[in-house]
């Protein structure tokens, strides 16, 4: 089992990230941390064999963490999820030894594919026997060759549903209407409703007329009990 820790500002990005991390039997989070401060604190006194950090954090950003973190030789692995795109910048951070570079937004296939591609890394350089060439060689293929991009059917975001899920997760016993996902997630009203529609298709939510407005009827949402995430 390895021990990751989340170091993002953002509690609804963090708990996606979460989420995906936990489809992983092997990977374990042990911390949320809002700012690279915070995260080297808790590295004083904890150990971590991943961290997953964005770069726009409050008092310490993902590089000036990274950067502490070599200084103080701890032992940690990275895998940077931001938005930042630039290649200077990006340049900069891989010399600072990163396994893997996810710009935001992403699907969670190249998430997963990060993970696995840790979990490689860490199964090459954890051997206890020499490795033959051969063994070595299966190892890094099976790691180029894991997971693959795929896109939802009428041309849906990974990214955009997996922000609505982790809404719907966090307020599993509400009904919502489109305007309450609205105001939660930053999405817009027309995404809202043409995502609620998928999800009410797939039976992943419920949804229910409100007729107590004093007006025009309103669709309320929640998620499903049958829903796999429910259980989150």
């Amino acid at each position: 089992m390895y021990n990751v820790i989340i170091v993002e500002d953002d509690p609804m990005v963090a708990a996606i990230n979460r989420q995906y991390i936990e489809q992983n039997p092997l990977l374990c989070v042990t911390a949320e941390l809002r700012s690279g401060k915070e995260a080297l604190a808790y590295l004083q006194t904890h150990t971590a064999d991943l961290a997953i950090v964005d770069y726009y954090m409050p008092i310490m950003n993902g590089m000036e963490f990274l950067q502490a973190v070599r200084q103080q030789s701890i032992a940690l692995d990275f895998v940077m999820v931001t938005a930042v795109n630039d290649a200077a910048t990006i340049g900069q951070l891989m010399q600072l030894g990163l396994v893997d570079y996810l710009i935001k937004p992403f699907e969670m296939k190249r998430f997963t594919q990060a993970m696995e591609k840790f979990i490689t890394q860490r199964q090459i350089t954890g051997s206890k026997t020499p490795l033959e060439q051969s063994t070595l060689d299966k190892l890094l293929q099976a790691q180029q060759e894991t997971g693959s991009n795929e896109l939802l059917d009428k041309g849906l975001q990974q990214r955009t549903l997996d922000i609505l899920y982790a809404c719907l997760v966090q307020n599993k016993n509400v009904l919502m209407t489109a305007e309450d996902i609205t105001e939660k997630t930053g999405l817009s009203r027309v995404t809202v409703r043409r995502y609620m529609n998928y999800l009410l298709d797939r039976r992943e939510i419920i949804s229910e007329i409100d007729y107590s407005t004093g007006g025009r009827p309103c669709i309320m949402y929640q998620l499903s009990t049958s829903s796999k995430h429910s259980k989150k």
